[in-house]
């Protein structure tokens, strides 16, 4: 069983507890010189499934000159890897990990596959492309904002349930799970930002074992 309440406890001011990212694939398409450059944007959780999409793409494009790509993971923006995939060092995947900087995404991972049409474009060309494809695939995705949640573990006897739903009440879109088979125990999921203000409440009730 889940519940979701209004917010009464304020968050935090200073502390960042969201992050931005797309909810499901997207494509985009650029064509420069006869070369073509098709892009795809991902959401991803991990490096494995990130390679594992590019292991796919690379298979079903085996006839393209390059499949360069870059991600992005973690709320932080901290873990990121690129890859030009043959192309002159920096012209594709520092371009393609630049616009998802752009966008302040996060959990995604941006391919471009280019064909070749037998014209060089030169480093400021290259950039531009797969920049311009890597943008058009942001462009067409649909981006939404998520919050950093925490999970708090609560056990208390049941007498205490009023005192602990009366503190639960006063927090924004907070999700919780329970089983009230013998005592208490609620698994509580609440935004980075008002953890401490709920492990504070809820402590001030006497009786209530928080995890």
């Amino acid at each position: 069983m889940q519940e979701l309440r209004s917010l009464q406890v304020r968050v935090s001011e200073g502390m960042d507890d969201t992050y931005k990212t797309v909810t499901g694939p997207a494509e985009g398409y650029v064509h420069e010189k006869k070369s073509k450059f098709l892009s795809f944007i991902f959401p991803v959780k991990s490096a494995e499934e990130a390679k594992e999409i590019v292991d796919a793409h690379r298979k079903k494009y085996y006839d393209a000159r390059h499949v360069c790509w870059a991600y992005m993971l973690g709320w932080e923006r901290e873990e990121y890897r690129l890859n030009d995939d043959g192309e002159p060092s920096g012209t594709a995947g520092k371009p393609i990990l630049g616009q998802i900087n752009s966008a302040e995404l996060t959990d995604v991972l941006i391919l471009v596959v280019r064909y070749f049409g037998g014209t060089l474009l030169g480093t400021g060309g290259l950039i531009k492309a797969y920049k311009e494809a890597a943008a058009d695939a942001i462009l067409h995705a649909v981006i939404v904002e998520k919050t950093v949640d925490d999970f708090v573990e609560i056990r208390f006897e049941y007498p205490l349930l009023n005192d602990v739903m009366r503190v639960l009440k006063q927090f924004e879109s907070i999700r919780w799970t329970q089983d009230f088979r013998e005592s208490c125990s609620m698994r509580l999921q609440v935004r980075r930002s008002l953890s401490p203000q709920l492990r504070e409440m809820l402590s001030s009730v006497y009786g209530v074992e928080i995890e």
